[in-house]
């Protein structure tokens, strides 16, 4: 008869399994589940394991609370592999099940014929496993040597698509996880409340000898999430993809660890317009309206070109040539060109097709 000695411990590690798996796919716990995936997994084929030697310790029960016990155990496996089968998007998913299958319904055959009929079970046993290694030759041999594909399905010209840069651009802000922050009561994130105007890259380096997160806390994840930063990795995030208002976050490695990001709303660019007959060289003419633009870090500047002819606006000055900070490139008409002054400094420019049309901004 079955041990309930391992079957009840069996089943509760096998539910707790369970109730983590579903809590981890159900998205609950975003911020733990790759964690939550191995460990609740593994704690379930744990008490299935210890389960099922309850079951068959001293043979098979043929009890009803055995047999309960293992519709409970089938209806689990077949639950979790219905569940990846169709929610899963690997293309190779049909062949795995295949090969499963293969394996399973000789074992199953076999085990039932070593029960029943003991005689038979050496020959069936031998023509199943020469099957297997003659289909494994087949397989390698075709894959090999002459795939099915190649003479069989005519091979299309496959169109290799460049990869989709999704690098954040933009300027600049840099928040610093400090060194020995792991330590409890220690300055942290620096700055510990960071006020960042729409339109930056958000920057996190961990300048710390430990690993540790940038979690966002109301959401347990769900607007951002660094997963795990090693010692000088860097995390970045677009502030153009987050709200306007406080977002509060932390490690969760280490959760007292905790700080704020303020995201404010973009002011309208500064515009700087390109006039009609800008091109033309003479005293009194107006080449950039206005020439000389005053603002504050983190402005953003527009040109537009409202002339009939091309130009540029790009940083440096006629003598010295471009100094690579920013460059429009070729405006036509009606074009424009935003360009956002983290720093501040007075920066000149000038039209390359132009060079006497030149221009200041100074941020303070």
């Amino acid at each position: 008869m079955s041990n309930w000695d391992l079957m009840m411990p069996g089943m509760g590690l096998t539910a707790i399994g369970v109730a983590g798996l579903t809590l981890s796919y159900a998205g609950i716990a975003h911020t733990f589940i790759d964690g939550m995936h191995a460990l609740t997994g593994l704690t379930m084929f744990v008490g299935l394991i210890i389960l099922v030697a309850g079951i068959l310790d001293g043979g098979i029960s043929t009890s009803n609370r055995a047999k309960a016990t293992t519709l409970v155990i089938v209806s689990i496996g077949l639950g979790f592999g219905m569940y990846a089968m169709v929610m899963n998007t690997s293309n190779y998913t049909v062949t795995i099940a295949g090969i499963l299958m293969a394996i399973a319904f000789p074992a199953i055959i076999i085990a039932y014929l070593s029960m029943k009929h003991p005689t038979v079970v050496k020959p069936i046993g031998a023509i199943v496993s020469i099957a297997a290694v003659v289909g494994i030759i087949m397989w390698v041999s075709f894959g090999i040597f002459s795939a099915p594909d190649t003479y069989m399905i005519p091979r299309q010209a496959g169109v290799e698509e460049p990869a989709e840069d999704l690098t954040p651009s933009g300027p600049i802000f840099a928040i610093e996880i400090l060194k020995d922050s792991v330590v409890d009561g220690n300055p942290d994130y620096s700055p510990d409340i960071a006020v960042v105007t729409q339109g930056y890259v958000v920057e996190w380096t961990n300048a710390d000898s430990v690993v540790h997160t940038v979690t966002s806390t109301a959401d347990f994840g769900e607007t951002f999430d660094s997963s795990l930063i090693s010692p000088g990795e860097v995390f970045s995030v677009d502030s153009n993809n987050l709200e306007a208002g406080e977002h509060e976050y932390l490690c969760i490695v280490h959760p007292w660890m905790v700080a704020t990001l303020v995201i404010e709303a973009a002011e309208e660019p500064t515009k700087v317009m390109i006039p009609k007959g800008a091109a033309v060289p003479k005293d009194g003419n107006i080449f950039y309206d206005p020439e000389t633009v005053n603002v504050a870090a983190g402005t953003t500047i527009l040109w537009e070109n409202a002339d009939h002819v091309m130009h540029t606006a790009t940083s440096g000055n006629p003598n010295e040539g471009a100094d690579g900070m920013f460059d429009s490139d070729i405006l036509s008409a009606g074009d424009t060109y935003e360009f956002t002054f983290a720093d501040a400094g007075t920066y000149d420019y000038w039209c390359i097709l132009h060079p006497w049309m030149i221009g200041t901004v100074n941020v303070e």
